[in-house]
């Protein structure tokens, strides 16, 4: 399974770094995403989740 958040499906961002001179390489920007344990049909289960969707309340950590 791969760091992709369990409910909002967030996951890294992907582009190029660019110098002055205008070359480019490969990157990632990462999700800000915690390992927590959360209720998944009334079970216990660690999972990925974003900080945002901890900060706003969609998932209560157990």
């Amino acid at each position: 399974m791969s760091k992709q958040c369990f409910v909002t499906g967030r996951k890294a961002g992907t582009g190029n770094t660019r110098s002055h001179a205008l070359n480019s390489n490969r990157r990632k920007w990462g999700a800000n995403l915690q390992k927590v344990r959360i209720l998944v049909n009334g079970k216990p289960k660690r999972v990925w989740v974003s900080a945002r969707a901890l900060k706003s309340g969609k998932v209560q950590r157990v």
